[in-house]
């Protein structure tokens, strides 16, 4: 949706976000029925099935259905930290060959152990789908490899900073931006976005679309800055921050004889009042410019969510000319690495100025307020404001593994350029021994042992939680991460099935078949029952990767020793059904057990011709 009509974000995964209580009955194909399965509620219709039979269980022994509605305890992997790299030569090819061997990484100065390694492709984010098909006579099952073929691989947010651009910088970005989509594969998808909020172009391939919203894209100050009304004293955010975050008493003292010249004439029996009228002055500057800044990150924030439910590779282009990161706003900036990092969002960033000389003078309309004496020291201010602005596009570029493309007009190119993932990225991951949570900064490194002659690009550091994660909630953060993408996931032994059935022209049932290996679950003994809970969720996303519908399941398993035994051979399976349109979709399966916090995550894809 362009312009400001924009929708509320449905893809929120509303399966886990709602508290009342639809039960939905699944079918278990099994030898008993000592799994209680509660369906959370959700936007499709599971199909009803009778459940078979309950085990008997021995006279004075609990039974193993259990009908309590209390929540799981999820155990989760706290404390870890994620940390993307990019390794390139003297020549600037990306080095492909690395172990993790090959890393070393120091948070604070000190060795941490590599906990995780993985490695990250164009390719490995591509959909492996793995579609069983199913028999039935009252059923059609799909396994299309041409279905496959059509669905969606990369999903590319192109977003412009319009709070902060100049009009000559939206003009010729926009330009660059036309002949961005003419070279975009059958499989991409581009969103186009604004930090404004005001251009919001969702996901899709037609190009007459994307080039429509890129008319929208004008510059929308959050501030009252640039309407010809100036302060006195005159002072920059940067300098403001300089006074008010960082106690420069230079920049007071250079405030202070700005106040006098523009307010008191000049005359020093006023210093005293100068003096508190640009600390006043600075203190609100401050706070308008953090505000601005905060609201740019929202946005972000909401974007970045908004491609975290893309199921497939994520790239994120930020074009902005920059801007001043506070020092009481550079945790926001890791928290936005952070989130991009677990999403698997790489984000290019490209500077909006592009080849440009800073400006020593300002704005040609604003008022001499600058004295004699201050004159030369706020030149440098704003060159120093100006060489500071690109430090945000530079850290999130560097953080997730992506590239700051800056002083250079070849805009075009480097939105190219910016759209496409590195070849190679590895994503390493540690958890820091004892770590407070005080929300202090903390410094990372990362070397190569033996090869220093190549180029390390990773995050600079990280900010340590203020507050302990519920553990509840965040595995079902865990959950939506993994529901929400295209890697598969083997913890456990599960398989993915489909089937369809048309009701009509307008209108199918499709089938989504859960088989479960039992002997790859971690009972926990209590009682004389081998517990676990097992988390099934579903979703199903149109060929523009939108979510469609989706469903969740929790499996209580309270099982006898004959019971598992029985089981062990056979497994069992869950099905689950939803009301949908003929099309093309991709189907995608989580499961996530209590007691290991085991995980799996499978792809598959159905045609439903018309």
């Amino acid at each position: 949706m362009q312009g400001k009509g924009r929708m509320r974000n449905p893809l929120l995964f509303p399966f886990t976000r709602r508290t009342s209580s639809l039960l939905l009955k699944a079918l278990l194909v099994a030898s008993c029925g000592a799994i209680q399965v509660r369906a959370q509620e959700a936007p499709a219709k599971s199909e009803t099935q009778p459940q078979a039979p309950a085990a008997r269980a021995p006279r004075n022994e609990p039974s193993e259905v259990s009908t309590r509605d209390t929540p799981p305890t999820f155990r989760v992997r706290v404390n870890l930290v994620l940390v993307r790299v990019v390794v390139r030569d003297s020549n600037g090819k990306v080095v492909t060959n690395l172990k993790k061997e090959d890393f070393q990484l120091s948070d604070n100065r000190k060795p941490q152990v590599i906990s995780t390694f993985s490695t990250e492709t164009p390719e490995s984010h591509k959909a492996a789908t793995t579609p069983s098909p199913v028999p039935h006579p009252d059923t059609n099952a799909s396994g299309d490899p041409a279905a496959i073929a059509a669905l969606p691989q990369r999903f590319v947010a192109v977003v412009f900073d319009d709070t902060d651009m100049l009009i000559e910088d939206t003009v010729w970005v926009r330009s660059a931006a036309t002949r961005l989509f003419s070279s975009l594969a059958p499989t991409d998808r581009v969103g186009v976005y604004s930090t404004s909020g005001q251009v919001t172009q969702e996901f899709t391939q037609e190009h007459e679309r994307l080039q429509e919203s890129l008319l929208s894209v004008v510059p929308r100050p959050v501030t009252a800055s640039g309407n010809g009304f100036h302060d006195c004293p005159e002072i920059s955010y940067y300098q403001a921050d300089q006074i008010e975050n960082k106690h420069d008493a230079q920049a007071l003292a250079v405030a202070t004889e700005d106040a006098l010249v523009c307010a008191y004439a000049g005359d020093p029996r006023f210093t005293a009042q100068a003096q508190a009228l640009a600390a006043m002055t600075s203190q609100r500057v401050v706070a308008s410019g953090d505000s601005q800044t905060e609201y740019v990150y929202r946005h972000l924030e909401e974007i970045m969510r908004r491609l975290a439910a893309m199921p497939g590779q994520r790239v994120m282009a930020f074009v902005s000319p920059g801007f001043v990161i506070t020092t009481m706003l550079t945790s926001d900036s890791s928290s936005l690495i952070d989130r991009a990092n677990r999403s698997n969002i790489v984000i290019n960033t490209i500077d909006a100025r592009g080849l440009y000389t800073p400006d020593l003078m300002g704005d040609i309309g604003d008022p001499p307020h600058d004295s004699a004496r201050t004159v030369g020291i706020k030149s440098s201010y704003r060159v120093q404001a100006q060489l500071a602005q690109s430090d945000i596009l530079g850290q999130l570029a560097d953080g997730t593994g992506g590239t700051f493309f800056h002083n250079r007009n070849d805009i075009d190119e480097g939105l190219r350029e910016a759209v496409a993932a590195p070849a190679m990225s590895y994503l390493l991951g540690f958890s820091p021994q004892n770590l407070k949570v005080n929300g202090a900064y903390h410094t990372l490194r990362v070397t190569l042992a033996g090869k220093q002659k190549f180029n390390v690009q990773a995050r600079h550091g990280y900010y340590a939680p203020r507050t302990i994660k519920d553990p509840v909630e965040a595995a079902k953060e865990e959950i939506q991460e993994a529901l929400f993408s295209q890697d598969e996931i083997h913890d456990l032994p599960v398989e993915l099935q489909t089937q369809f059935f048309k009701k009509d022209q307008s209108q199918a049932r499709l089938a989504v078949l859960t088989h479960v290996d039992v002997k790859g679950i971690r009972f926990r003994k209590a009682d004389g029952r081998n517990r676990d809970d097992l988390t099934v969720a579903t979703a199903i996303f149109d060929e523009n990767g939108n979510f469609v519908t989706g469903g969740e399941k929790i499996v209580e398993m309270k099982l006898l020793d004959k019971t598992v035994e029985r089981m062990s051979r056979s497994g069992f399976t869950l099905k689950s059904s939803f009301d949908v349109k003929p099309g093309t979709y991709l189907v995608r399966m989580v499961v996530r057990d209590a007691e290991g916090s085991q995980m799996a995550a499978r792809n598959g894809a159905v045609s439903i011709p018309y």
